[in-house]
């Protein structure tokens, strides 16, 4: 089967995080968003040949980081690009040469837990999952023998509560590939933009058979106070093992990296410290803090720490982006 990842939105609810790092390749709990997904479906029951990822634009040290994550699968990996942000169907078609065959398509804004299963009968399946407020979503309508029957993009009417979250699967992605290659000969446009539930919808009438997938658990990684409150659900699923260090007491659960040093600090619950960082006389708990960062006497809460930081003033909720230097 094939795995199409894209990730190459702007994230900008997340800066200062994404101007130099892309959204999916922020750590949790020791991973990369993007890595979690690639585990998490290589170690279902569905065998994955190649994976392809969509991101912004060429950077050597991504791609790189990208392939190797492929290879330590086992995975034929490519890197796709989308220059320019045109919508859900338009990433997907950066990487049309992989839409053919059972494939899959995943993006790179939620964390997912659920049975990897498909039924031979169906032309796909979409992953979905209750939510009180739909309007954000866009939606599936089901007829009473539980097959989907509309897709619906951000609907302004309470139609359904089924929200489709970022995950696809087609029997054949020439399918999907041909439909949205319409789209885009014809400029058809939802807001502005090419959506995937445009060809979902053509594909519908067409006759073809489209079946939900409920998930168990969906972690959303789309903001700032979403991906805390998925990182502090995603440690007590993992309770990591707790270390010790002088003078400082650790409250899991916490993740906290090899050649990790702490002293004189007081660490947790819900944080995550990244490799090579050093943290002097501070107090942390619901705290993301990346690699390689010194933190000097800081009172951190509800913080999201980049990479190559170094702190030495008292904030007590902060959004710092990478390499840089608050004394």
């Amino acid at each position: 089967m094939n795995l199409i990842i894209p990730m190459g939105g702007r994230g900008t609810r997340l800066r200062p995080h994404t101007l130099t790092t892309p959204k999916p390749l922020i750590e949790i709990a020791g991973k990369s968003i993007v890595q979690r997904i690639v585990d998490l479906i290589n170690k279902s029951k569905v065998q994955i040949t190649n994976v392809g990822f969509i991101i912004e634009k060429p950077d050597l040290v991504i791609e790189e980081m990208l392939i190797k994550m492929g290879s330590e699968n086992n995975i034929s990996t490519s890197v796709f690009f989308q220059t320019k942000p045109e919508g859900t169907a338009h990433a997907i078609y950066c990487a049309k040469k992989m839409l053919k065959g059972p494939t899959m398509v995943v993006f790179a804004d939620t964390l997912f837990e659920t049975e990897l299963k498909f039924p031979n009968d169906v032309d796909g399946c979409i992953f979905v999952k209750e939510v009180d407020d739909p309007s954000a979503y866009g939606v599936v309508k089901l007829n009473p023998n539980g097959v989907i029957t509309d897709f619906i993009e951000k609907p302004k009417e309470p139609v359904s509560n089924l929200a489709i979250v970022g995950m696809y699967y087609f029997k054949d992605g020439a399918l999907l590939k041909k439909e949205i290659k319409k789209i885009l000969d014809k400029n058809t446009k939802v807001r502005g933009e090419y959506q995937i539930t445009t060809a979902l919808e053509q594909l519908k009438e067409q006759k073809k058979t489209f079946l939900p997938i409920v998930i168990k658990s969906w972690y959303d990684c789309g903001s700032p106070t979403n991906i805390l409150n998925s990182h502090a659900k995603i440690l007590e699923k993992e309770s990591p093992k707790s270390l010790t260090f002088k003078n400082t007491q650790i409250i899991p659960p916490c993740f906290i990296a090899k050649g990790v040093k702490i002293s004189d600090s007081k660490i947790g619950p819900h944080v995550s410290i990244g490799k090579g960082t050093i943290i002097k006389s501070s107090v942390l708990k619901n705290t993301i803090i990346q690699n390689k960062c010194i933190i000097n006497g800081a009172v951190f809460s509800d913080s999201i720490i980049g990479n190559e930081v170094e702190y030495n003033k008292e904030y007590k909720s902060v959004s710092i982006g990478d390499y840089s230097t608050f004394k």
